[in-house]
């Protein structure tokens, strides 16, 4: 009777736990758990699977070292398909049945936005997403949202910048072929602004074309370009790989004479594969170097996923992965012997100017939840992107 008494009052107890609100749960003192709501299925599942690998990639090499404060570090990741309606029951059960810590590395605007409202209210860290969308960059920032990369802003203010002062293009020769959603939205608003710093008047057309988010529908945003006048000479894309590579195939073929550029979450590994030999001079931004790179951060993660899955390819999403697990394994070193949400904050903000050896300055504070702006330019040449300087751009022939 005793052993029954003592599992009925288990069991309540348990229920009593799982019915506070998110907010008063309190972390696992024997391990440190982290969540995931990724693709790891449909047209961006090489982006989530490729941020996995990184953050578990930084996990693994910090529990070979003893773990954090002696307490091992692990990684729930549920997968979304890159679809807000699957990614917020996601939020929910890391939340609130894993009772993770904080929420690190998920993938896109759109399911960014179904899981803000959901950590915020549940005052759970929302840590580096793999998106650079506007909403998650707030002044002043959001407590519980802290990105380490650039924003799509700033990858595509850097493209813009390059085509005008480099390439020599007008304004009005610059286009855009976005995904008709918050992540096209982002990347499109940030290039529109660039475009107004080098002087286009307010009001005039821009040429721009869209296409639905997991299709490859990309015929009638083509459509709109050509019928454009000027005929652009450059094409900032912001999408996936799939319908990217075949808008650029579409455009070639209709002899569309233009400089293809891409922000950082095409997956430019995947788009490389996908154009072949249509790929060579394809523009892709990213947001951290070269993963063959000798900057110290791309050669320690070089050994880390060598040692924690040794059959896995080097990638830029992996690499930004590991970054963002090694900013959080520093700020947990700097949290109390049993870390809480708050006060991985509370560590996170307290970082100030930082390096994991990235070759270029961090910040973290109060007032500045975004760790770096730097863009770095790639141009694919025979199927890999290779590291080029904006000064090496120029415009394609008429």
């Amino acid at each position: 009777m005793g052993a029954f008494v003592d599992f009925c009052f288990a069991a309540a107890t348990t229920l009593v736990a799982l019915q506070q609100p998110p907010s008063r749960q309190s972390p696992s003192t024997e391990e440190i758990v982290l969540g995931m709501s990724t693709a790891l299925s449909g047209p961006a599942a090489d982006l989530g699977t490729a941020m996995k690998v990184g953050v578990e990639a930084a996990l693994a090499e910090a529990n070979r070292a003893g773990g954090v404060q002696g307490r091992k570090l692990r990684l729930v990741a549920l997968d979304d398909g890159y679809e807000p309606s699957r990614c917020a029951p996601n939020m929910h059960e890391l939340i609130e049945k894993h009772r993770v810590l904080a929420v690190i590395g998920n993938v896109g605007t759109p399911t960014a936005v179904a899981a803000l409202p959901i950590t915020i209210e549940g005052k759970t860290p929302f840590l580096f997403p793999f998106t650079g969308a506007g909403n998650l960059r707030k002044a002043p920032p959001d407590r519980y949202v802290v990105n380490f990369r650039a924003s799509y802003a700033e990858e595509t203010g850097a493209m813009v910048d390059a085509l005008v002062d480099q390439a020599g293009l007008k304004p009005d020769e610059i286009a855009f072929f976005t995904q008709r959603d918050a992540y096209g939205d982002a990347g499109f608003n940030g290039g529109l602004a660039a475009l107004k710093r080098h002087g286009l008047p307010d009001g005039a057309k821009v040429g721009h074309g869209r296409y639905e988010r997991n299709t490859l529908s990309v015929e009638n945003g083509l459509a709109d370009l050509m019928q454009f006048d000027p005929l652009p000479r450059a094409v900032i894309m912001v999408g996936a790989y799939a319908p990217c590579a075949a808008f650029i195939r579409l455009a070639k073929q209709q002899k569309l004479a233009a400089l293809f550029l891409n922000v950082s979450f095409v997956g430019p590994d995947s788009l490389a594969k996908s154009l072949g030999p249509d790929g060579d001079g394809v523009i892709v931004t990213q947001v951290v170097p070269h993963f063959e790179s000798d900057v110290p951060i791309a050669c320690e993660y070089r050994r880390a996923i060598r040692e924690a899955d040794p059959p896995t390819n080097p990638s830029f999403g992996s690499l930004e992965g590991y970054a963002g697990a090694r900013t959080l394994l520093l700020a947990l070193q700097r949290a109390s012997s049993v870390p809480t949400r708050e006060g991985l904050i509370d560590a996170l903000e307290s970082l100030g100017d930082f390096d994991i050896g990235l070759g270029e300055p961090l910040r973290l504070g109060p007032g500045n939840h975004q760790a770096s702006h730097k863009v770095w330019p790639t141009m694919i040449r025979n199927g890999r992107c290779a590291s080029i300087e904006w000064s090496d751009l120029k415009p394609v022939p008429r």
